[in-house]
C-alpha cells in the first residue's frame, strides 16, 4: 500500500455543545483535535492506511495533545514541527441542529511552517500527497510552503489531491484572493474535492457542470463535487455522473468532507499506479461509493477526528 502525506494545519476545535446558541450565548465547549489535512490523515489511518502528517503546532500542551491524538489514530507524526515561539492555533465552533456551523479562529503556529522544514528528500518519498487546508493559503510562510510542495510533487509525478476548504469567516474581504490561489492549485491537481458552494465560488459559474468544465480546463484531472444527501458528482476523462450516498441523521458535519477525501485516498493507495486510476470507471465508482459512506457516517458523531469510522464500522453497514 502506498503511503500518503497530508500537509497543512493541525489545531484545536473548541466545539460549543449548546446547540443553536451561537458563539455569543454558548457557554459549554468541548475540546477536539481538528484541521482539515489532519482530519484526512486520521481518516486514512483509522481505515488502515499509511498516513503521514506535515504541519506545525505550538510547543505547548495543546500541541502535545494534538500530536497524541494523531498518533492514537495511527498517523505518523515524524514531520510534525513544534514551534517554541508561537502558540497552537485555536478554532471556536458553534453548531446548529442541521449540523451546520460557524467559526472564530485564533491563528498561531500553523501558518509558520517553512518549506525547508519539510525536507525535499522526504517529500519525494511519497507517491500520493494531499493538500487540504482552510488556513494554509491565507498567508505567512505556510502559503509559500504549500505552493512549493505542490509544485515539487507535480514535477515528480506524485498524485496530488486538493481540497480548498473554503471558510467564509477566514476570507472576508479577500474572496478574490481565495479564488486566485485556488485556481493556481487546480493546475497541479489530479483530484479535486469541493462542495457545491465552493465550485460556484471558485469557478464563478452558478451551474455546477459549467464549473466542473472550468476546473478541468484549468488542469484538474478528476473533480468530485459533494452534494450532501444527494451524493457526489464525479467528473473525469469527459465522463460525469452522480454517485449516491447513504441517508443518516446529521449531528455534526465537521470533518465529513475530510473523511470523504481520506476514504478516497485510502482506496487509491491500494492501487499500484494511483495516477492511472481514472482509466477504470468501475474502480472510480467503487471508491466514491465507499468514500460517500465514510463521509456520511462521520456526520452522525460530534467532532472531526473523534467521529471518523474504522474499516470494521464501515463493513458492518449494509
Amino acid at each position: 500500500m502506498n503511503k500518503i502525506l497530508c500537509i497543512g494545519e493541525l489545531l484545536i476545535d473548541f466545539i460549543c455543545s449548546d446547540i443553536n446558541s451561537g458563539l455569543t450565548k454558548g457557554e459549554n465547549f468541548v475540546k477536539k483535535a481538528g484541521g482539515a489535512p489532519a482530519n484526512v490523515s486520521s481518516a486514512i489511518s483509522k481505515l488502515g492506511g499509511q498516513a503521514y502528517f506535515a504541519g506545525k503546532v505550538g510547543n505547548d500542551n495543546f500541541g502535545m495533545f494534538l500530536k497524541g491524538t494523531l498518533e492514537d489514530a495511527g498517523v505518523d507524526t515524524s514531520m510534525l514541527i513544534f514551534d517554541k515561539n508561537s502558540k497552537t492555533t485555536l478554532a471556536f465552533v458553534s453548531l446548529n441542529e442541521d449540523g451546520e456551523r460557524d467559526f472564530i479562529f485564533n491563528r498561531g503556529a500553523d501558518e509558520l511552517l517553512t518549506f525547508d522544514e519539510l525536507g525535499i528528500d522526504k517529500l519525494k518519498s511519497f507517491k500520493i500527497m494531499h493538500f487540504g487546508s482552510a488556513t494554509a493559503l491565507l498567508g505567512g510562510p505556510s502559503k509559500e510552503t504549500y505552493l512549493k510542495a505542490m509544485e515539487l510533487a507535480f514535477e515528480n509525478e506524485v498524485f496530488i489531491s486538493f481540497d480548498p476548504n473554503y471558510r467564509i469567516d477566514l476570507w472576508k474581504n479577500r474572496l478574490s484572493d481565495f479564488v486566485e490561489i485556488s485556481k493556481q492549485c487546480l493546475k497541479y491537481s489530479d483530484f479535486v474535492k469541493v462542495s457545491d458552494e465552493e465550485i460556484k465560488i471558485i469557478s464563478g459559474k452558478e451551474n455546477i457542470n459549467e464549473g466542473v468544465k472550468l476546473f478541468h480546463n484549468l488542469g484538474a484531472k478528476v473533480v468530485a463535487v459533494t452534494l450532501g444527501n444527494e451524493g457526489t458528482l464525479i467528473s473525469y476523462n469527459g465522463n460525469s455522473s452522480v454517485i449516491s450516498s447513504i441517508k443518516v441523521k446529521c449531528i455534526d458535519s465537521t470533518g465529513a468532507g475530510d473523511a470523504f477525501v481520506g476514504a478516497f485516498l485510502y482506496k487509491l493507495a491500494q492501487l499500484e499506479n494511483p495516477k492511472k486510476f481514472m482509466n477504470n470507471p468501475d474502480t472510480i465508482k467503487e471508491i466514491i461509493l465507499f468514500s460517500n459512506k465514510v463521509g456520511a457516517i462521520t456526520c452522525t458523531k460530534l467532532g472531526a477526528i473523534a467521529a471518523l469510522p474504522t474499516l470494521e464500522e464501515i463493513k458492518m453497514l449494509k
